[in-house]
């Protein structure tokens, strides 16, 4: 096909690819009155309203009506401070990122089933695999850099498959494709299970030594025969069939996945069904057999990992945990609530009813970001303090009290982050902040000596030392040792050896006592997306991302790319002439929840009655308009990938 992307919106209008340019903060900013624009302000005045107005809610509403929105794309010692502040300063265990609206399903999965959020292997066992499943993930554009190791794994001699419901450019490279209807990824996953199970191909063995649970999975995918997921999946028995003997034979075999997976309203459960395959064939726990959930941000594991989520303190450890929370009270020399805070999607909903009155919003978008973004917009509206800190003047930076200009983490800040594959990497300073822009950490110690807590940190490794002295996991990591390795995974508990790349190799341990806890099979239920087609909303919508751009495009948006071509409604050729539509044409795409217009785009790689858009243009078109805000009740999740729209011709 000629490509005409980008170029108009009707026939011989040219459509505009120029750069949008949000506006780098480069001195603070305050509002006058709630419906007053936001001025120019100093550091003194800026953050005496800030601290004001945290501390005037805690006493009139108590700690719980303040809630943190932490960063996955600041550093790991940004994390570890702003979770702190929230906890010791606040007194409150609201605090959450955009980890929430992405892979929280994939560390509730993996936790409830391995005890441990993190994906199990190394990148680096992918070039080493004999079979690498992309389930749900179009990591080809969504995760170039790890995908480099899967053409490896494909050049020496591993065989790929890819699940999705598109004919995405990840497809392309795989020995076969297999395209599930949306949200029937439970119904496919259990097929698998049955036909391996039923083929005499499971690793009894390791089911009986290592897990527990498999008895109750067994009856519960014993009505998905190959006939019937194949009904309901619309992929073929046959292809079902061969990916389940290809899986279960293979010697080392990786499990990837991304949003496809984790972004439904039953993402955990997804999870679980994926897992329960690698519990079935023992395909975790050694080299070269893993389960790798792909992050798609620099620190949405780090951030995780810092103790920025409601439910753990840093280093994962769970904050119901009285002996936990007396090691960390110790530490910081303040009590934490013996209770999960808020998420992220709780924190929302909050808003709404008024018990959560204060947010502290670092580095995250959620105007934009959040499902059905119309509501999203309108909740943060209503809050009483909104303090947002930021490098660029984001859209909800716009709805903010008070706006503070703070550091880019990749360039302008010493620290550390953490990738998908548990990869503590040091990241160091290499220009100046612009005008009186700031350090992250300063920001948040001056605001915590305003309210009380004099925080002194001499630099980054002082923050990262702290952290170390309360994370096992994380002790042995040094800055010196970061260096001299040029990154360390967790667990690293020892300054004197580092650990092997894969996770629970307990599971192979020839003495029982050692092999505990057990892996735990988890039987789940196929749900359909809540979202339902029919004669109104024929279409099924899913969303994703693009190689040129990045989330809301707040960042990749202010550059040029030969590849961008804007946003478009994306349509197989078959819908595009049910509709008489051409590439190119503009028409409006219409949800439950709200319509957007966007020019079409024809992707041979769709099938009949599915559309895609992403959400990386969001001024131009706010997909998140269409999306609903229907929650995993796990994770709290939203099902970005499964919306009811139709398409309508403009006058």
């Amino acid at each position: 096909m000629k490509s005409t992307a980008g170029t108009s919106t009707r026939a011989g209008q040219r459509r505009d690819r120029s750069p949008r340019n949000y506006p780098r903060l480069t001195h603070p900013l305050v509002r006058g009155s709630k419906d007053g624009p936001l001025r120019r302000a100093s550091w003194e005045e800026a953050l005496s309203l800030a601290a004001g107005g945290f501390r005037r809610v805690r006493e009139e509403s108590g700690p719980d009506a303040f809630g943190m929105f932490s960063c996955a794309r600041a550093t790991n010692e940004m994390n570890y401070v702003a979770q702190k502040f929230t906890r010791v300063v606040m007194g409150t265990n609201n605090v959450d990122s955009c980890n929430r609206t992405c892979h929280a399903p994939s560390v509730a999965g993996l936790t409830a089933a391995l005890g441990s959020g993190g994906g199990t292997s190394s990148y680096e066992e992918v070039e080493h695999a004999d079979l690498i499943v992309m389930w749900g993930s179009n990591a080809r554009f969504a995760h170039p850099i790890f995908f480099h190791h899967v053409l490896k794994g494909i050049r020496n001699g591993a065989r790929m498959y890819a699940v999705d419901p598109r004919r995405t450019s990840t497809a392309e490279w795989a020995e076969s494709w297999l395209g599930p209807n949306v949200g029937t990824d439970i119904p496919l996953a259990h097929a698998v299970g049955r036909e391996i199970i039923h083929a005499g191909l499971a690793n009894r063995a390791f089911i009986e030594r290592a897990t527990e649970g498999f008895e109750e999975y067994a009856a519960e995918v014993e009505p998905w025969t190959l006939t019937v997921a194949a009904k309901v999946t619309g992929v073929p028995a046959e292809a079902i069939r061969s990916l389940a003997h290809a899986y279960a034979t293979a010697e080392r075999a990786q499990l990837c996945w991304t949003l496809g997976i984790t972004e439904h309203h039953n993402g955990t459960d997804n999870v679980r069904a994926l897992i329960n395959l690698a519990l079935l064939t023992g395909h975790v726990g050694r080299y070269g057999s893993g389960l790798q959930p792909l992050r798609g941000q620099n620190n949405v594991q780090g951030g995780g990992d810092m103790g920025a989520i409601p439910n753990r303190l840093p280093g994962f450890q769970d904050i119901l945990s009285p002996a936990t929370r007396e090691k960390f009270e110790t530490a910081w020399g303040a009590a934490i609530q013996p209770r999960y805070g808020l998420n992220l999607t709780d924190m929302f909903e909050a808003m709404e009813s008024g018990a959560l009155r204060a947010v502290y919003c670092i580095g995250e978008n959620p105007a934009q970001s959040e499902a059905d973004s119309g509501q999203a917009v309108e909740r943060m509206r209503q809050l009483d303090h909104l303090v947002v800190q930021d490098i660029f003047l984001t859209k909800t930076a716009e709805l903010a009290d008070v706006v503070l200009p703070a550091t880019a983490a990749w360039c302008e800040t010493d620290g550390t982050t953490t990738n998908s594959e548990r990869r503590v990497q040091r990241v160091r300073k290499a220009v100046h902040p612009p005008g009186e822009a700031r350090e992250d950490i300063d920001i948040l110690c001056d605001l915590a000596g305003r309210l009380g807590h004099d925080w002194k940190f001499e630099d980054s490794e002082a923050v990262w030392d702290e952290l170390r002295s309360i994370s096992p996991d994380h002790w042995g990591m040094t800055y010196g040792r970061l260096e001299e390795h040029q990154g360390i995974q967790w667990p690293c508990p020892s300054t004197e050896r580092i650990e092997p790349g894969y996770l629970h190799g307990r599971l192979w341990e020839s003495d029982p006592g050692r092999r505990l806890p057990r892996a735990v099979f988890g039987p789940v239920k196929h749900d359909p997306p809540v979202d339902v087609t029919d004669e109104d909303y024929p279409l099924r919508l899913t969303t994703g991302r693009r190689l040129d751009s990045y989330n809301t495009g707040v960042q990749s948006g202010s550059f040029a790319s030969p590849l961008r071509r804007g946003e478009y409604v994306e349509l197989c050729p078959e819908d595009a002439g049910r509709y008489g539509v051409a590439v190119g044409e503009t028409v409006r795409i219409s949800s439950r929840r709200g319509s957007v217009t966007a020019p079409v785009w024809i992707d041979p790689g769709l099938r009949p009655g599915l559309a895609f858009m992403t959400m990386h243009f969001p001024d131009e078109v706010d997909t998140n308009q269409l999306t609903i805000e229907a929650n995993c009740p796990i994770a709290g999740t939203a099902e970005f990938k499964a919306s009811a729209i139709r398409i309508e011709k403009l006058p």
